[in-house]
């Protein structure tokens, strides 16, 4: 059976199945490498770290997604990359990589703009903040949201996905001190995961209507008319012609006639 796609069409078929694949496993081996480059004693200290207000900080923006404090903080951030990465490039090809890349920049920024402070004291902190958690809460509340936004079935369907699986981040986004008694201050950086979640949440809201077109029904269509279906039906009533007849009227009972029939029989 010969295919009628054009060849643009057929790109683009073969783009949304290779890169929801490709592209995760991208991010993911440059994560690990990188990884394996720090057990090896590359990247010690705050080298290539985002360093809030300090201008030698701001290429963090950039490389901190990639290095992680250890073995269990990338193992945690693997997964989620990994299936949000996935999710993004299938149900939203045309603008994944607008959304990946530029709510990267976007939320490093963010984070390099928001002052850490003590939540307790108040006093500013030096910090150096690395790992890729916040492209996770920047995924998963562009993904949650922007389905509700659009309001698609499908893609709504993928909105609770993420919030059946990663409904707890919203936790994240909060200081850790505000939960746990803590001895020092937490080294989980909640500015990271507000920053995501802000810039995936507002990315969600401002391409609500790029991309992905909501599906509609014929009947949605008030004005819809097809020559080909009309024809169609013109040459079933003139091969069917029997099912169009007037069907047979059946003759109300006349209550007097019956009685008149009742007196002559008796």
């Amino acid at each position: 059976m010969a295919s009628h796609l054009s060849p643009h069409s057929k790109m683009l078929k073969k783009a949304r199945l290779y890169r929801p694949i490709l592209y995760p496993l991208l991010m993911l081996s440059g994560m690990w490498f990188v990884f394996l480059l720090q057990m090896h004693g590359f990247f010690e200290s705050c080298s290539g770290a985002i360093i809030p207000l300090v201008p030698e900080g701001l290429k963090g923006i950039f490389f901190s997604p990639f290095l992680h404090g250890s073995l269990e903080h990338i193992m945690g951030n693997s997964i989620p990359i990994g299936i949000l990465m996935f999710l993004l490039y299938y149900f939203y090809p045309r603008i994944a990589n607008m959304v990946f890349f530029l709510g990267w920049v976007l939320t490093g920024l963010l984070v390099w703009l928001l002052p850490p402070i003590d939540v307790f004291t108040g006093k500013y902190m030096y910090t150096c903040i690395i790992g890729a958690s916040g492209l996770v809460y920047l995924m998963a509340f562009f993904l949650f949201f922007s389905g509700i936004f659009r309001w698609d079935l499908k893609l709504m369907a993928v909105s609770l996905v993420v919030a059946f699986y990663y409904g707890s981040l919203i936790w994240g986004v909060l200081p850790e001190e505000l939960f746990s008694h803590l001895a020092e201050p937490s080294r989980i950086s909640w500015q990271t995961h507000l920053a995501g979640a802000l810039v995936g949440s507002i990315m969600a809201f401002l391409f609500k209507k790029i991309g992905n077109k909501k599906n509609r029904f014929i009947w949605q269509f008030p004005n819809y008319y097809s020559e080909k279906d009309d024809k169609l039906w013109q040459e079933y009533k003139e091969q069917h012609p029997n099912d169009f007849e007037e069907m047979p009227q059946i003759k109300k009972e006349n209550v007097w006639d019956r009685l008149d029939e009742i007196r002559k029989n008796h």
